[in-house]
């Protein structure tokens, strides 16, 4: 059974010999809980695709905790710079090209020429990543195609004794994973809408970004897949009226009565704190076998939320 710490200066220390020892530790991020290896340990890397059942193509994103690090991980230019100290630590991830060509990273970047990087925003995150004295990999702390979690609890009841320690530090405050963004190229493209909106991207740089959804058969980032993020229970978004049979989950001044509401306000960022708390506890009920969603503006944080629905309600 897996061991639920809170997160004290004398546990982090704890899980940050577990990340040495190439043992697996979750941990709260500002966006959701990560389940983090040693990146330099392929046998550790490999535990959480075992742990998740996670496809190997996935790659997975590394968690940094200074950015001087990153010249040593990839390369880097003006742009990738000036990004990287304007928006870290923060729910910003990065894809760019390897500069560290060891064969202990080829699992975690999925045999790529790129690394996936970034550096959270949670004292939890950057203690244990400095501690450890390595690169993190992390994924959400979840099986394969679930609801991502934003407490440890969400982290106990999906991975179990699947994960050596859990480190309890209260809910996620972001609630969506990270925004990712391609670096290789002349454009900057987004391959995963997520905590930082593509509106902020596009005023800093004073361009605009190309939105991929990239390969789900051999993705270049994660959050690529069709099926993601999914509740056991059917799954319908972009409803107005709920059917008698569907838990639903409202949003804004919707009209009818709804058990849980994202953001009464209509708040994108209060919705995006709710999400995957919400459809949780949606999932956990057992009064309604099926769930519906209200609809969400396609705008700022409601890019990532939608992008999150659609994978959650995605049938074949």
């Amino acid at each position: 059974m897996s061991t639920v710490l809170p997160a004290t200066s004398e546990n982090i220390r704890y899980g940050a010999e577990l990340i040495r020892a190439g043992r697996l530790v979750a941990f709260p991020t500002e966006t959701v809980y990560g389940l983090g290896a040693n990146a330099y340990l392929a046998d550790a890397v490999a535990h959480i695709f075992e742990a998740k059942n996670r496809p190997t193509f996935n790659p997975l994103i590394s968690h940094i905790a200074d950015i001087d690090f990153l010249n040593e991980y990839a390369h880097t230019d003006d742009r990738v710079l000036s990004l990287a100290k304007h928006f870290w630590p923060g729910p910003l991830t990065l894809v760019l090209k390897r500069k560290d060509m060891s064969p202990s990273l080829d699992l975690a970047c999925a045999g790529l020429s790129t690394v996936t990087v970034r550096m959270p925003n949670h004292p939890v995150a950057l203690n244990l990543i400095r501690a450890s004295g390595v690169p993190i990999v992390a994924p959400s702390a979840n099986r394969s195609q679930s609801i991502s979690p934003t407490t440890a609890d969400h982290v106990w009841q999906s991975l179990g004794d699947r994960v050596d320690l859990i480190l309890d530090g209260g809910p996620c405050s972001v609630g969506v994973e990270s925004t990712i963004i391609d670096l290789t190229g002349k454009q900057v493209v987004m391959l995963r809408p997520g905590g930082l909106a593509r509106e902020d991207l596009e005023s800093f740089l004073n361009e605009p970004i190309l939105l991929s959804h990239g390969n789900p058969d051999l993705p270049s980032s994660p959050g690529q897949m069709l099926k993601h993020y999914a509740p056991t229970h059917p799954f319908r978004i972009n409803v107005n009226m709920p059917e008698p049979d569907e838990f639903f989950i409202g949003f804004g001044d919707i009209g009818v009565t709804a058990p849980l509401n994202l953001s009464p306000s209509g708040d994108l960022c209060e919705a995006a704190a709710h999400l995957f708390d919400y459809m949780h506890r949606a999932d956990e009920q057992t009064t309604y076998p099926k769930i519906a969603m209200a609809p969400i503006p396609e705008q700022g944080l409601g890019l990532a939320i939608n992008d999150r629905i659609r994978r959650a309600s995605y049938r074949k």
